[in-house]
């Protein structure tokens, strides 16, 4: 069974640039191993559409054998349609896929999508024989927020960051640039 792997961080802890270099690790032991990075981000503003485009750059820089596909809500078909036992997937990120599904820009979230997308997810995470790398941020850390909506999201993602945690051989916190392993295979 391929490896799963986890990493949560706060914004601007080095999370992402952690999967690219783990994603540039396999890349480098064999020849034939190939990675795919799904991008979970929706451009809705100039500002996100540059730093899209900045990371879309850096990536290259840095990981120049990785192919990006844009999927910013069927997170498990993605998964199920790029990986296999000798391409790794690097999703990233969780969360805003999460934010794709519960606060979705110009519409009001369908009942259940959320529930059902993340139990497909999960399945998926299950099921592939991709060796696979899943980036989410850790929010719940700070103060509580003010607002239904963003606590019930807070909540939500919170439960994701664990279920996923618990479907994952490792799982890495990253603060400050430094990996924190919390899970390990045994």
């Amino acid at each position: 069974m391929a490896e799963r792997a986890l990493i949560l961080g706060g914004q601007k802890s080095g999370k992402s640039r952690r999967g690219e270099t783990l994603a540039a690790d396999w890349l480098a032991r064999s020849p034939v191993h190939r990675a795919v990075l799904v991008a979970t981000a929706r451009a809705h503003d100039d500002e996100m559409r540059a730093r899209i485009a900045r990371h879309r750059a850096d990536r290259a820089a840095r990981v120049p054998g990785i192919r990006t596909v844009e999927e910013p809500v069927a997170l498990g078909q993605a998964i199920r349609e790029h990986g296999d036992a000798r391409t790794l997937v690097v999703v990233d990120c969780l969360t805003l896929w999460l934010t794709n599904l519960m606060a979705p820009v110009g519409a009001v979230p369908a009942p259940g999508v959320a529930h059902r997308a993340i139990d497909d997810l999960l399945d998926a995470v299950d099921s592939t024989p991709a060796p696979l790398l899943l980036i989410g941020n850790e929010i719940g850390l700070g103060v509580i927020p003010m607002g239904a909506e963003v606590r019930a999201f807070v909540d939500a993602l919170g439960s994701l960051n664990q279920r996923v945690a618990a479907a994952c051989d490792r799982v890495t916190l990253m603060v400050a640039g430094l990996p924190l392993h919390l899970k390990a295979p045994g």
